[in-house]
């Protein structure tokens, strides 16, 4: 037995040695599983996720290039497909190259404009990563759509108006379908707004329902900051789906608080010895930052030549004037003034005696 073993070892050469690690097996990258995407106006939006890691060109793995495929066929046709059928029907009708791989963040999108005319069709779309030498990956899951051609065509939005509590955006309703056919399939309208350019991918409407009419006051918005607003109508798509129109014109703005807030009012006087105790209620503007407090011995002096005894603004409701003399009668009057420096017209006047 012994001699058999080491005669084994003679002829294999390689008993007791580590042979060399075979090098790690690639593959053609793996395709995507989270392809989707909407009907908006005349186009379908695609998106999926962006590959988070991407090979050098020298690998296999590597992802240069994602193409788009599509397949229009029947509404009524057969749901489950094979990738070897697809692949020999379907049409490629573009791609995503590697500067859009690259720069990609979260997602990718493809926009596949249509001809809306016509029988109704469906029409199914997947992805395929290529990498440097040309090499496909799998397709991706399928995405069906059927798109309607009776959708409503994008409203016309005009200046905003700003005031004190609201941005209010004003459009004209779509006068035709995106087909030119009429009456005009119209659910109603969404609105969105964003610091940055509006994109037709990720974005969330301001309105928590669907706009009736063709009005809209932003009363979320901010002074001071930056915003780009867009308005899309709102169909009756196929199968009760709701599909909106491509964007609007959009306007820009950045709103600025020229609205002084209003007068404070209520103001009462309690005396005691060598003291004046000032009391009045908070304005009702959120946007208040506090209170100036003026006085005088005469209550016909102009009120611009009233003296102001608060050195900075009054964050309180309350003033203890202890800067009096017994016996005499002093008027006040009070001014709010905002965040932005704006100033209200001056309260009533009140007076008092020191005892």
């Amino acid at each position: 037995m012994l001699l058999f073993i080491v005669t084994a070892c003679l002829f294999n050469g390689a008993c007791g040695k580590r042979r060399p690690p075979l090098p790690p097996i690639e593959r053609v990258p793996q395709r995507t599983e989270l392809l989707s995407g909407a009907q908006q106006g005349n186009q379908v939006i695609l998106s999926w996720p962006a590959p988070q890691r991407n090979a050098a060109d020298s690998s296999v793995q590597s992802i240069r290039r994602i193409d788009v495929f599509r397949l229009a066929e029947s509404p009524n046709a057969p749901l489950p497909l094979t990738e070897e059928e697809f692949s020999r029907r379907s049409t490629l009708i573009g791609s995503v190259d590697f500067e859009g791989i690259k720069d990609a963040v979260d997602s990718l999108s493809y926009t596949d404009t249509l001809e809306l005319a016509g029988e109704q069709t469906r029409l199914r779309y997947a992805l395929r990563y290529a990498n440097a030498s040309g090499q496909r990956a799998a397709f991706s899951n399928f995405l069906l759509i059927e798109p309607a051609a009776r959708i409503a065509q994008t409203p016309v939005l005009s200046a905003p108006q700003v005031s004190e509590t609201a941005v209010t955006l004003n459009w004209q309703a779509p006068a035709a379908n995106i087909d030119t056919s009429t009456p005009v399939n119209l659910l109603g309208y969404n609105v969105y707004r964003s610091d940055k350019a509006i994109n037709s991918q990720g974005q969330t409407p301001i309105n928590n329902a669907l706009v009736s009419n063709t009005s809209y006051a932003d009363k979320t918005f901010r002074f001071g900051e930056q915003y780009s607003y867009v308005v899309r109508s709102v169909s009756l798509g196929t199968g009760g789906a709701q599909v909106e129109s491509l964007n609007s014109n959009a306007v820009t703005i950045t709103p600025v608080d020229i609205f002084p807030p209003s007068a404070p009012t209520s103001i009462s006087i309690a005396a005691a010895p060598n003291r004046l105790s000032l009391f009045f209620p908070a304005n009702r503007e959120r946007d208040v930052a506090g209170y100036y407090v003026y006085r005088t011995l005469d209550p016909n002096l102009p009120k611009e030549r009233w003296t102001r005894i608060t050195e900075t603004l009054l964050t309180r409701t309350t003033f203890q004037d202890e800067t009096v003399e017994s016996g005499k009668k002093y008027y006040y009057y009070l001014i709010a003034v905002d965040t932005a420096g704006n100033a209200s017209n001056s309260s009533e006047t009140m007076g008092e005696t020191v005892p």
